[in-house]
């Protein structure tokens, strides 16, 4: 029994088609099955049945590649300390990320950190936050950028920055029509909010209780996708949103005039990075934490006095 032949048991599971597999493992469908074979044949199972279309583990194949699955996620946690103690910063780090914040922070930092480190390896997927909980759960990516506090057993929540929430009013506002105002003075019917997995969403909807309002929603049935799509539909069709700060460093002159400020105590969004338990890349993590605090300094100021988190 070797490592290659969990590392193809565990791919036939996850394409259940065995040429997928071969092809995902840059080796012949023949070596393939012939490895895994011999793996059968060693502990006197059968861990496929290949009578199937697609193919599918039989009971016992189910629990031998669970433990396959371990195995190999503590050999990669061995290989993760042996570069800790050499305080090597290289590797893959596999991030999963809000779409919320996705498109205003990552141009951020992502480009000077793959220059200053070009040992690093970066894949992102962006998802919304039960997702990367689900995610980090399972292993497929080691570390989540998202809003926080979450209520996710054996993860741990490593804060970044407070970005503040504004209100974004169309051009023909008139109620909302001053610089600072209150969250009880957003008029819920006028109020386009995104679609429901958003985090953000929750904390538009407690910021401005709609929880606890019984009230016709109106035009709340037309939910978005993105920020980018709420600033248009109320421009478009007027009406009010509540986005994060970030969303406006490349707002134009016209946009920055239909930004209006939360009076104190200011509702703001916290931003970490989440990690679960058997995480092992700490000088990743280091780095990772590092940039992206540098880099968002120099929009945000970390001063958090007369600010208030808005619970997700």
């Amino acid at each position: 029994m070797n490592l290659q032949q969990l590392e193809y048991i565990v791919a036939v599971d996850k394409h259940r088609h065995f040429l997928k597999a071969a092809d995902a493992c840059f080796i012949t469908q023949a070596t393939l099955s012939m490895m895994i074979k011999k793996l059968e044949e060693e502990l006197e199972v059968i861990i496929f049945d290949r009578s199937k279309q697609p193919v599918v583990p039989t009971d016992i194949g189910r629990k031998i590649i669970a433990q396959a699955q371990v195995v190999l996620r503590e050999t990669g946690h061995l290989k993760e300390v042996a570069k800790a103690v050499k305080n090597e910063v290289q590797g893959q780090l596999r991030i999963g990320i809000i779409p919320t914040l996705a498109p205003y922070l990552l141009p951020l930092f992502l480009y000077d950190l793959l220059k200053k480190y070009p040992q690093i390896k970066i894949r992102i997927s962006e998802l919304n936050t039960n997702q990367i909980i689900e995610q980090l759960s399972n292993d497929l990516i080691d570390v989540g950028i998202l809003a926080t506090p979450i209520a996710a057993e054996g993860m741990k929540e490593h804060p970044l920055f407070y970005e503040k929430l504004v209100a974004f009013v169309s051009g023909s506002e008139e109620t909302l029509n001053k610089k600072y105002i209150l969250p009880e003075e957003i008029d819920v019917n006028r109020l386009w909010l995104l679609e429901e997995g958003h985090c953000l969403r929750s904390q538009m909807m407690n910021l401005c209780e709609l929880r606890k309002k019984n009230t016709d929603l109106g035009n709340l049935e037309y939910e978005a996708g993105s920020i980018e799509s709420l600033l248009k539909i109320v421009e478009i069709n007027n009406g009010i949103t509540v986005i994060p700060e970030l969303a406006m460093i490349n707002f134009d002159e016209k946009r920055k005039t239909q930004i209006r400020e939360f009076m104190s105590p200011v509702p703001v969004r916290e931003i970490s990075l989440v990690t679960y338990r058997h995480f092992i890349k700490i000088k990743l993590l280091e780095v990772l934490k590092h940039e992206i605090k540098d880099a968002v300094a120099k929009f945000i100021p970390e001063n958090t006095t007369g600010q208030v988190v808005v619970e997700i």
